[in-house]
């Protein structure tokens, strides 16, 4: 298989390239070549803004693909871009196209429901926002399949980890905290429930839907089980090998109360549960990691990369996500009544 990557520098898009270089796939992989990742022996390189469809089209114009794989929609919240300009310039001449959306592309005022299946409404609040963004460009891709029949098939994640995770206030800090014993501070009382799943099993679905006809113009939810905050940080201290000493903070905080002091999947916005009935129906479709496995399998990696020694938070410039422990120690003791 000829396959292009769209991202391919960091998470999702990193490991997918992996994974389609084990398999033997021929791949080139186009991105702006900010990110200062090398890229394996034997894949191309394609460097182009996708928010200048003029130099998209210089390198990508007059090519065929069996499968394109959009992972890297996020930069164009920041940018805008062209769909349309894009759909235009690869339709005809891919095979089958695979966009990595979000659960976020749900309209959020669903929060609560549960489970989440692909016929509840999306995110209606256009380009600006993250879910907006990411529920337009599935409604032009579903148009294109309409009008032209695009072989576009759409993913829905929700919480994926695993190796190279760069949303640093997941699994990453929440090791670290166990590790380095530290307390955890949870709100509404551990019981936010929200779908998490490995990045390999994200992956393995995007290549295996490949030429299945039936998972054209259609929407997958993608992720493995759903579980409370309180059960995400019991799995990952036995996993660890420690108790945790868990603080719950209450829903009046008091005044001066610090912020980002736990990660944003504990908040209430992210009380959301997927339904992945529609994969496994279609697809037969089944995740190989669940929750624990998943995590032990992503802690053994995290420790061959030395992370258990960090002795500072990670940072990075699209997500911007990351930890403050000092600040969480002060959230503690103003819980506690420490002065």
């Amino acid at each position: 298989m000829r396959a292009l990557v769209l991202g391919g520098s960091v998470f999702v898009g990193r490991r997918l390239v992996e994974h389609l270089l084990a398999e033997g796939h021929e791949l080139a992989v186009l991105n702006r070549g900010v990110t200062p990742t090398a890229l394996p022996d034997g894949v191309e390189h394609l460097v182009a803004d996708r928010t200048d469809m003029d130099a998209v089209s210089r390198v990508l114009s007059g090519r065929r693909w069996d499968a394109i794989f959009d992972v890297s929609g996020f930069v164009m919240v920041a940018g805008g871009g062209d769909i349309g300009g894009l759909l235009d310039l690869v339709d005809g001449s891919v095979g089958h196209y695979v966009y990595v959306s979000s659960i976020m592309a749900y309209d959020q005022s669903q929060l609560g429901v549960f489970p989440w299946h692909e016929e509840l409404d999306i995110d209606r609040s256009g380009p600006r926002s993250y879910g907006g963004f990411k529920a337009m460009v599935e409604t032009e891709m579903l148009r294109r399949h309409a009008s032209t029949g695009f072989p576009v098939t759409i993913v829905r994640p929700a919480a994926i980890y695993g190796p190279y995770n760069n949303i640093y206030d997941m699994e990453t800090p929440m090791f670290l905290r166990l590790i380095q014993r530290r307390p955890i501070l949870l709100p509404h009382g551990g019981l936010v429930a929200g779908s998490y799943g490995h990045v390999d099993d994200l992956c393995r679905l995007m290549v295996d839907v490949i030429g299945v006809e039936a998972a054209q113009g259609e929407v997958f939810n993608a992720t493995a089980e759903a579980v409370t905050s309180m059960l995400y940080v019991d799995t990952l201290a036995a996993i660890v090998g420690v108790e945790a000493e868990v603080v719950m903070i209450p829903d009046e905080r008091p005044e001066g109360f610090p912020s980002g002091v736990h990660g944003h999947l504990f908040g209430s916005g992210h009380h959301a549960v997927l339904s992945t009935d529609k994969a496994r129906r279609l697809l037969g479709f089944e995740p190989e990691l669940g929750f624990e496995d998943g995590h032990r399998h992503t802690y053994n990696w995290f420790k061959k990369q030395g992370w258990d020694r960090l002795d500072g938070p990670l940072s990075d410039p699209v997500w911007r996500s990351s930890w403050d422990f000092e600040a969480e120690s002060r959230a503690v003791a103003m819980l506690r009544g420490v002065r």
